[in-house]
C-alpha cells in the first residue's frame, strides 16, 4: 500500500484517511500536469493497482474531486479532467442570477472590452497576487452585458508572464468562458477562488460603464482565483447591477 507521506509535500498527511491519501496522489497528478483539462485519468481498477489499495477507496477520492468540479464523470465513458469549457463548469464562478431565471438561462454574456494593457502592479494587486510591487501586470476592464443591458463591470490583474500575448482583440474573440481561454491557450487553470462582498454606492465611472445614476446601490465582489498549484493567478473586481440580478451561492 502507499505510504503518502513519503511522496512529497503536495501529498496529504499520512494520518488522514486513506481515501484522503489517494485524493491528494490524484491532485498531486493534475498539478503536474500528468493529465490535461478534457483528458480520461487511468480508469478506477487502473488507479487502485497503481496505489494498491481497494477500487471502494479510489472511488471516494474521485467522487469527492468530481464534487470540487476537479474531475468530471460521463457516464459509459470514464472519469475526465474538469475544464471551464464544459457547462456544468463554466458557470461555477458566477455567482449572479437573473431574478426571472437560472443561472446561465441568459446565455453567455456580451463582452466590451474597455481596457486591456501592461502596466506596473500597486502594492495591493502585487500582494493579491503574490508579486512585488512594480512588477508588470495585465490590467483588463470590461463590461458584461445581457440582452444589450450593462450588468457587470470587472477589472481584472493578470500577472503578466504567465499570459504573453493575451490581447483586448483575443478576449473579445473569444467565444467561450474566459477561464477556458486562459486553460487552453495559456495553460493555466483556475481551480479555486476566494471572494470578498460587499455593498458600494455607484461612482461616476460606474454610472457611466454600467447605465446607472450616481449613488445607485450596487454589489462590490473581489476575487482572487488560485491554480492547482495554490497559485494566485487572477485578482478581480467586479461591481454587480443588482436591480435585476441577484448573487445566489449554493452550500453544501
Amino acid at each position: 500500500m502507499v505510504d503518502v507521506a513519503s511522496t512529497g509535500s503536495n501529498a496529504t498527511p499520512a494520518f488522514s484517511p486513506l481515501y484522503q491519501q489517494i485524493k491528494g496522489l490524484i491532485l498531486g497528478s493534475l498539478r503536474s500536469g500528468e493529465w490535461k483539462p478534457g483528458e480520461a485519468i487511468p480508469s478506477e481498477i487502473e488507479l487502485a493497482a497503481r496505489f494498491r489499495v481497494s477500487q471502494g477507496t479510489v472511488r471516494k477520492a474521485i467522487d469527492e474531486l468530481a464534487a470540487e468540479n476537479l474531475l468530471l464523470r460521463r457516464q459509459g465513458k470514464g472519469t475526465f479532467v474538469a475544464t471551464h469549457a464544459e457547462q456544468q463548469v463554466q458557470f461555477r464562478f458566477l455567482r449572479l442570477v437573473p431574478n426571472s431565471g437560472a443561472r446561465g438561462s441568459e446565455g453567455p454574456a456580451q463582452r466590451d472590452i474597455v481596457e486591456c494593457r501592461r502596466t506596473r502592479a500597486s502594492t495591493d494587486v502585487a500582494k493579491a497576487l503574490a508579486l512585488r510591487a512594480g512588477d508588470t501586470v495585465l490590467q483588463i476592464r470590461r463590461v458584461l452585458g445581457f440582452g444589450g443591458v450593462p450588468v457587470i463591470l470587472e477589472d481584472i490583474w493578470l500577472p503578466a508572464t504567465p499570459f504573453k500575448g493575451l490581447t483586448a482583440e483575443r478576449m473579445a474573440s473569444y467565444k467561450g468562458p474566459t477561464y477556458a481561454l486562459f486553460e487552453t491557450e495559456f495553460n493555466v487553470r483556475m481551480v479555486r477562488a476566494e471572494e470578498k462582498i460587499r455593498a458600494i454606492s455607484a461612482t461616476d465611472i460606474h454610472a457611466e460603464l454600467l447605465s446607472v445614476t450616481l449613488g445607485t446601490p450596487l454589489l462590490s465582489v473581489e476575487r482572487i482565483a488560485y491554480t492547482y498549484q495554490s497559485e494566485p493567478m487572477e485578482l478581480r473586481r467586479g461591481y454587480y447591477r443588482t436591480d435585476t440580478h441577484h448573487y445566489q451561492n449554493d452550500m453544501n
